[in-house]
């Protein structure tokens, strides 16, 4: 018999491994903040076994993905705690491609069996809030956080390819950062608790999660920097809902890669550009594949620039 696989609907989660790298507990100064993230993922899960995409039973999957983070945020003149109070807004679209050599059940496509299915749309996904609260004392740096993604994006019935989950999605996280300006060093850490809601249009109950990042970065020069990336996510309670067709289990996987950092400026403007490529290396019930990410970010408006854009003045 096939194993099946699952890891939340669809294998896919509002965690992204690698998404929370360097700099993770830093809180720029109050100000208003714009960061583009666009994603690539290629990856396949294959040996039969089977998962659960928009209501349909799938196996041999080949998923790859091109989604663009818009991301606007505002850290606010208030204090809590002495930490500032910040606040943003994502809006996630793109075109993820979903192709399965065997539908093995489709009742929303009109399907108890076929060979071959294949999707590929552009989409709209859910819309992502976010609160958070930011400190720092000397070299470390730490904040802690809620964000909550909304199931009002472009879902589509029936349809494999979907940026949007169409379920309540909130995520809890603690990041804390060690940044040493003298010798160009970060190191940052994130942890954190994804809980899932219900898919009310397949009844799919997805399961909750932990995760964790580790990233260490170091400067070469005032402009350039270069580190290594990991993250973590293990599911801790069973999938389940009366649309569930695939069973109770739980998933986890382990992304390990690189990155490097370039900080520039354009009219006045501090800019701060990264990219990071991970391989997942340890995966179970997900499709397994490799993760890109580039990211631009700067300030708006005529504040300073934050952590991420300013130079590092280093020893070398």
């Amino acid at each position: 018999m096939a194993g099946a696989a699952q890891a939340t609907e669809g294998g896919a989660s509002l965690y992204l491994p690698g998404l929370r790298g360097p700099l993770a507990g830093v809180t720029p100064p109050p100000g208003f903040y714009f960061n583009n993230d666009f994603y690539t993922y290629s990856g396949e899960l294959t040996g039969g076994r089977r998962i659960q995409i928009g209501g349909a039973v799938l196996a041999d999957v080949e998923i790859e993905a091109r989604v663009d983070f818009l991301t606007a945020s505002w850290i606010s003149p208030l204090e809590i705690l002495g930490g500032h109070l910040g606040f943003g807004v994502t809006l996630p679209f793109g075109v993820p491609r979903v192709s399965s050599g065997i539908v093995i059940e489709a009742p929303r496509l009109g399907r108890t069996f076929a060979f071959s299915q294949r999707d590929a749309s552009f989409v709209l996904g859910d819309p992502v809030v976010s609160s958070f609260v930011g400190w720092n004392a000397g070299r470390f740096h730490w904040q802690t956080g809620v964000s909550v993604s909304i199931p009002a994006g472009g879902y589509e019935e029936g349809e494999l390819s979907n940026v949007a989950f169409n379920r309540w999605i909130g995520d809890l996280y603690g990041a804390l950062t060690y940044l040493d300006p003298e010798l160009g060093l970060d190191i940052s850490g994130t942890v954190g608790f994804e809980i899932n809601g219900e898919n009310p249009d397949t009844d799919y109950d997805s399961g909750n999660a932990i995760h964790i990042d580790l990233a260490i970065s170091k400067n070469l020069t005032k402009e350039f920097s270069v580190g290594v990336l990991a993250g973590h996510y293990r599911q801790v309670s069973d999938d389940g809902g009366e649309g569930n067709r695939v069973g109770p289990f739980r998933g986890r996987v382990t992304a390990v890669g690189a990155t490097a950092a370039y900080n520039f400026t354009v009219a006045g403007t501090p800019v701060s550009t990264r990219i990071k490529v991970l391989r997942e290396v340890d995966v179970e019930n997900r499709p397994e594949g490799t993760i890109g990410l580039f990211t631009m970010a700067f300030p708006l408006g005529g504040h300073g620039a934050p952590e991420s854009a300013r130079p590092v003045t280093a020893k070398y």
